[in-house]
């Protein structure tokens, strides 16, 4: 191929890692992995993924985590061969680390186990990722079993960790208690500390309290915030209405914007496009062109007996799409006799009435809980856990609210910003 000369692309580079790894054959693999550097494809997330589980195959876990770490737009294979590897390498962090990322529940279950039997558990950096990987699995109550256990040797990554699992499911009050309890203990607060009470705030929209404690922050101790500080204000003045001093905040800050502080004032816009605020939308949307910032693209993912299944807006490529979509025409006829009606979708108020509603019904979110229905593994009893890499829509909030009630069972939603639970149709969030 070389000789032709053929340069490889990331699927051929993604075959040949695959082989390496089998036999294994670690010089070549090393090889190729400078030729992908030097064709630009090794921090491809295609390229990345193989590579990764080369590096575990070939039991050198710092290189597979390397590898990792370099890959700027890690999608879901990624994290699961880091997962895969680093926990075949005996890296309890680092895998608890990612299947965190992932919310993969079963996998933060055995890789904790693991850790139990090996008699890791009890390490301070094993112990801070186990908190942090069930924090972010949802599994607050198992989190903090796990952050009392190992208190005495509790390190300020685990104390953060916690204060940011209780943020995430919009719980102010449990994030200052342990703040307040850092504090009793003489911990010296640092900005992940403040970036969990901001969070917590923001995800209830209590932007008067979100914008007090960044106030604290820099008078009080003396930290200069980060842009992902001032992200959260944004949130919290977007999710109050206060549209106008998002803009001015993110305007005004001594940061230059980037794609998440957009994307919190996208999705304040959107959100309170049901007013038929279109205009601040579209404005938004031309700052973002304007500096050539792209909108990250939306996919939810579901895990099924530890496999991970990832779904795109209107995605037919799942084996059971068919099943998928004949079920989801299902659950929107029941929800629809209970009430539920659409909200219409800022992106598409200008199609028609039809083409919105198919729309709005094929959403990624739609599609893994469809998903997680007819693949019938979730035990009764068992919540259907989907996470979202964006912030759930309007409308699929709206829906899920009615679907716990059509299925008699609970909903939990991981979306950038915070954990939904959906159960006999109410949400935890408060429709925040």
């Amino acid at each position: 191929m070389l000789r032709n000369p053929t340069l490889p692309n990331h699927r051929t580079l993604a075959t040949l890692f695959k082989t390496c790894a089998t036999l294994p054959c670690l010089n070549f693999g090393v090889s190729l992995h400078c030729l992908a550097v030097k064709l630009s494809l090794s921090d491809e997330p295609f390229t990345g993924s193989s590579l990764i589980n080369f590096y575990s195959k070939c039991r050198l876990p710092k290189e597979a985590r390397k590898v990792f770490n370099e890959i700027p737009q890690k999608d879901e294979v990624c994290y699961a061969a880091a997962i895969v590897g680093l926990a075949q390498n005996s890296c309890v962090s680092g895998a608890l680390r990612a299947a965190a990322e992932l919310a993969s529940l079963e996998q933060c279950k055995i890789i904790h186990a693991h850790a139990v039997v090996t008699r890791f558990d009890s390490n301070v950096v094993v112990g801070s990722a186990v908190v942090d990987g069930y924090c972010k699995a949802g599994l607050v109550p198992d989190a903090r079993r796990c952050f009392d256990e190992n208190l005495p040797s509790m390190n300020m990554v685990g104390w953060n960790a916690m204060m940011a699992g209780y943020a995430q499911q919009g719980d102010p009050k449990s994030t200052l208690e342990l703040f307040y309890s850092m504090e009793a203990r003489g911990l010296v607060l640092d900005v992940y500390s403040f970036l969990a009470i901001l969070t917590s705030f923001s995800n209830r929209g209590l932007f008067l309290e979100t914008e007090q404690w960044l106030t604290c922050m820099k008078e009080n101790n003396g930290l200069e915030p980060w842009l992902e500080h001032y992200t959260c204000l944004v949130g919290a003045m977007g999710r109050a209405g206060r549209l106008e001093d998002a803009e001015r905040i993110a305007m005004t800050m001594p940061f230059e914007p980037d794609a998440a502080m957009w994307r919190a004032l996208l999705s304040t816009c959107a959100y309170h496009g049901a007013e038929r605020r279109w205009g601040e939308v579209a404005e938004v949307r031309k700052m973002m062109k304007d500096r050539r910032v792209k909108k990250e693209g939306g996919r939810s993912w579901v895990e099924v007996q530890g496999k991970v299944h990832i779904f795109l807006a209107g995605d037919r490529r799942h084996e059971r799409s068919e099943e998928i979509y004949h079920k989801l025409a299902e659950l929107m006829e029941e929800i629809e006799k209970l009430g539920y009606v659409p909200v219409w979708c800022e992106m598409l108020h200008e199609v028609g009435e039809r083409e919105e509603k198919e729309a709005l019904w094929h959403h990624s979110e739609k599609l893994a809980l469809a998903f997680g229905v007819v693949s019938g593994a979730v035990p009764l009893g068992k919540a259907i856990r989907i996470v979202k890499n964006l912030r759930i829509c309007k409308d699929c909030h709206h829906a899920f609210k009615y679907t716990s009630r059509v299925l008699e069972k609970e909903i939990i939603v991981r979306d950038v910003n915070r954990y939904h639970r959906f159960l006999n149709g109410s949400c935890t969030c408060g429709d925040i």
